[in-house]
């Protein structure tokens, strides 16, 4: 993934400097910039999101890498398991939600729902708010969690090796964000968002029944429940508006440049937010 992205800034720079001699490539920059310009104001409007992905996309990078073995010690020692916990609580919430569960497996899906959906949810929210909605996902999900973990092994249900299992990743702030998103969505992508939550959270709890699932369905509330207290304590936001980035035809049928719709910078008056 990021080996991805570094090849595509490669690629678009040295466009870019063939741009200056070459007239077919300065005709290719000149229909690609509008998009990147919306991109990097995109980026630079949900900096947390953003800053998260990039961390966690490395330290996948680190999982692919490296021996499986290793990646199963460095996991399991960084894991959120009722020995890290009762140990470190601090350090094995932290260390926990920098890796992706399964050795990476699922990267691309958890970058596309961080960097459409959770930074969208940030746009609205603003980056202090969202952080503590990831926040109250991870700690909340996983202590709850943990929490049915010790009545399963005190009533004799589950094996003493669930105190020492791996359990790690980024899917717990993911799922608190996309709820976050789906609360101050409207119409039709709100009834998208609530029932993509219910067959993604809800639906593996019913038929797999796995602690892990369970424990997304916690995180999920746990998010949903925070956010719903922020936007009814404090305004939402309105975002920039990104569409200035873009040519946007006029009324007379002409196009107009980037910025006539909007500096991305500039942030109108706040607005309400709806549950």
């Amino acid at each position: 993934m990021i080996a991805v992205g570094v090849l595509l800034a490669l690629v678009w720079y040295g466009l870019r400097g063939l741009g200056r001699w070459w007239g077919l490539a300065a005709r290719w920059v000149g229909w690609v910039s509008p998009w990147t310009r919306w991109a990097h104001a995109w980026v630079l409007s949900a900096p947390a999101t953003f800053g998260y992905v990039v961390v966690f996309s490395a330290l996948t990078s680190v999982q692919l890498a490296a021996p499986p073995r290793l990646v199963d010690l460095l996991t399991t020692l960084q894991s959120t398991n009722l020995r890290n916990l009762h140990r470190a609580p601090l350090r094995a919430l932290l260390h926990s939600a920098l890796w992706v569960a399964d050795k990476g497996a699922g990267l691309p899906l958890y970058v596309l729902v961080f960097v459409s959906v959770v930074a969208w949810a940030e746009r609205r929210y603003g980056t202090p708010r969202i952080v503590v909605v990831g926040l109250a996902g991870h700690v909340l999900g996983t202590l709850l969690t943990a929490l049915v973990e010790v009545r399963a092994l005190e009533a004799g249900r589950a094996s003493a090796r669930l105190a020492v299992t791996t359990d790690v990743g980024v899917s717990y702030i993911m799922v608190a964000g996309c709820a976050a998103a789906v609360l101050v969505m409207r119409g039709w992508w709100r009834v998208v968002g609530w029932v993509l939550l219910g067959v993604g959270v809800v639906g593996p709890v019913v038929w797999s029944r796995t602690l892990w699932d369970l424990g997304h369905l916690f995180a999920t509330v746990c998010g949903l429940g925070v956010a719903w207290v922020l936007v009814r304590a404090a305004p939402l936001r309105r975002p920039p508006d990104l569409r200035g980035c873009l040519p946007v035809p006029a009324c007379g049928g002409r196009d107009r440049g980037p910025g006539a719709v909007g500096s991305p910078g500039e942030v109108g008056p706040p607005v309400r937010g709806g549950g």
